[in-house]
């Protein structure tokens, strides 16, 4: 059977997770007995095999993560080209930022405060320029609308009407 990470929490469910990094983590409530936790994880052994496998074979054919000295780069340059794109559509749009900020997210390319400051990820610089312009044009959108309703996609229209098609490129 293969080692598991136990993560106990106030839910009422038993929950498996295969990690991207080939962990397997169990969730359960807080009072759950180890034998009943034991016995899930037993009975779902087949499928923590077949989807362990599943994601290192994802995992072996990801390239390998960028050195400390290219996430720099990304960053410079995001700090570079971003900025005046921000400009560009806040003054289109009729839109003020309170602020910008590079980071390093993986998950996020980008995201608005509550406070219409605007964060945006150093690996967006990856993307080709029409999906960099959609994030951009996105996360300023937040600044009128703070959800994805239909007034946000609308709004999000109005300024890029093709903005479907834009959004595959990030995948």
């Amino acid at each position: 059977m293969e080692p598991y990470e136990l993560i106990r929490s106030r839910r009422k469910t038993l929950a498996l997770e295969i990690t991207g990094d080939c962990r397997v983590v169990v969730r359960a409530p807080m009072r759950m007995s180890e034998k009943r936790i034991q016995a899930f994880v037993e009975r779902h052994e087949d499928w923590i095999i077949q989807h362990l496998e599943r994601q290192r074979q994802k995992a072996a054919a990801l390239p390998p993560p960028p050195t400390a000295e290219e996430i720099e780069a990304m960053k410079a340059r995001a700090r570079a080209e971003l900025p005046p794109k921000v400009a560009f559509w806040s003054d289109k749009m009729g839109l003020i930022p309170t602020g910008f900020k590079v980071t390093t997210a993986k998950k996020r390319y980008g995201s608005c405060s509550g406070k219409n400051s605007l964060c945006f990820s150093c690996f967006l610089m990856n993307c080709p320029e029409e999906a960099v312009e959609l994030v951009v044009v996105h996360e300023l959108c937040h600044i009128r609308e703070k959800n994805h309703g239909p007034r946000f996609y609308a709004l999000l229209a109005q300024y890029l009407p093709d903005w479907q098609e834009r959004k595959k490129l990030l995948r």
